[in-house]
């Protein structure tokens, strides 16, 4: 499919769009069948590389959908993204997550965003290895991490050219706002996951009226500024380990049924110690068991099992975020001293797994990375939206319930929150309690409950 969507499918012709004033109104999309998914089309969508400059040189997005299987039934267009960021929306549009109902109702299709999948993929991660600690121990051990990842922006930017430089949340809500006026939609409904949230919120708020429904599944706050970014998601880990501590508890077949699991895990550690890097392994294995979660592998990894799992998130999720989780949160660490400040607060909140893989992986990311975002977080403004439907399970140590808890909070009169009462990311498949409720939202529009239970592990 990346070989279709990356081929020049689409022919453009343009169209004069209603609705807001555009200096070039986006082309149309030439569809043609997708060359490994002969249930979807694909093409590409011509938009402005900078949105300031509209009449600019022009990039093409690769697009792709899958028609609704009951047109006479058909509610419109239901744009899909899966997060990451670098996970391809185009290849997430045709994918099997989506009930048949919903594939049944809606033409379901996926941008890939600026820089992932057939987007002008940025690819650096093959300049990541051999850098310094992420966990910098003195003045000196900073600096080199600063170095380093000045480096490798550079590079990456000089590799990726000027997609690198246009990538964040807000630039992405443009560009699916042109897909919509593309499509010929007055309306659209929107279904982002994860990171795929971000870009959901900065529709909601520059194109709310535009909107038709939005489901933010596993919701990554906008407002959160560093500490936040790093420390909620840091107690959300230690609660998830804590539910693996029930687990066992309440699990006779659990290797460490009947024993101090939290003692098991110190000695887990410790043991770690004993070959270089072990303790950081081992530590980030189990921050994948909790994510999944999958409670046999953590107890594994607890009593001394390899740990060997696959535990990559997106193709280019390290590099990508580079231009896009840098550009969309104020993760600006100066200094040493604030530093250790982040990093004090992070194992203050976090005693047992010592922090957040993700939160501090992608805060020590974006050392060195100049200027203000291009996308700051701020408070979320969502005057003109309708009900936004945000999903979340209480224990998700990647995206804590917490930050669904405040984008609730932020706007209760144009949000409602379904709290999944379990465990992982990403709570819409979770159970049929979580997929009939998002279902009968975006085909009804009808809020539901405000809880679904956790489905026994």
């Amino acid at each position: 499919m990346r070989r279709a969507l990356a081929s020049s499918l689409a022919a453009v012709v343009l169209v004069l769009s209603g609705g807001a004033a555009h200096a070039d109104p986006p082309s149309r999309i030439a569809w043609a069948p997708c060359q490994d998914n002969p249930e979807g089309e694909c093409g590409t969508l011509s938009v402005p590389l900078d949105w300031k400059k509209p009449r600019g040189q022009r990039v093409d997005l690769a697009v792709a959908r899958h028609r609704a299987t009951d047109p006479a039934r058909r509610l419109g267009v239901l744009v899909v993204d899966p997060g990451g960021p670098g996970g391809s929306a185009a290849q997430f549009a045709l994918s099997g997550l989506f009930s048949p109902e919903i594939r049944a109702r809606f033409d379901i299709v996926g941008v890939d965003q600026r820089g992932t999948g057939g987007s002008l993929a940025i690819r650096c991660a093959d300049l990541l290895p051999g850098g310094p600690s992420t966990r910098p121990q003195d003045e000196t051990a900073f600096a080199a991490l600063l170095r380093h990842n000045q480096d490798v922006l550079t590079r990456c930017r000089e590799r990726s050219g000027l997609i690198f430089d246009h990538a964040d949340g807000a630039t992405v809500a443009r560009d699916l706002d042109a897909a919509r006026r593309a499509l010929g939609e007055r309306r659209i409904s929107y279904f982002g996951l994860s990171y795929g949230t971000v870009f959901g919120q900065a529709y909601a708020e520059m194109f709310g009226r535009n909107l038709r429904a939005m489901v933010l599944d596993s919701v990554v706050d906008h407002s959160a500024d560093l500490a936040r970014f790093v420390g909620d998601r840091a107690a959300a880990s230690d609660d998830a380990f804590r539910e693996f501590e029930k687990w066992c508890a309440g699990t006779d077949s659990c290797v460490l049924h009947g024993q101090d699991v939290r003692a098991a895990w110190e000695a887990a550690l410790v043991r770690a110690d004993g070959e270089p890097g072990g303790r950081q392994r081992l530590l980030d294995d189990m921050y994948f068991a909790l994510r999944d979660p999958d409670w046999v592998w953590a107890a594994d990894l607890v009593t001394g099992g390899t740990g060997l799992r696959a535990q990559a998130f997106e193709p280019n999720y390290e590099s990508v975020r580079l231009a896009s989780v840098c550009q969309d949160f104020s993760l600006r660490v100066r200094n040493f001293r604030e530093y250790q400040r982040l990093r004090a607060e992070e194992l203050r909140r976090s005693p047992i797994m010592r922090g957040s893989f993700l939160g501090h992986d992608e805060a020590t990311a974006c050392i060195g990375v100049p200027g203000p975002p291009a996308n700051p977080p701020h408070r979320l403004d969502l005057g003109d939206a309708p009900t936004i439907l945000v999903v979340n399970a209480r224990y998700d140590p990647t995206t804590p319930h917490a930050w669904a808890v405040n984008v609730q909070r932020q706007a209760p009169r144009t949000t409602a929150l379904l709290t999944y009462e379990g465990w992982g990311h990403i709570a819409y498949p979770r159970s049929a309690c979580t997929r009939g409720g998002v279902d009968d939202y975006l085909v009804e529009l009808r809020v539901p409950a405000v809880s679904c239970p956790a489905v026994p592990r």
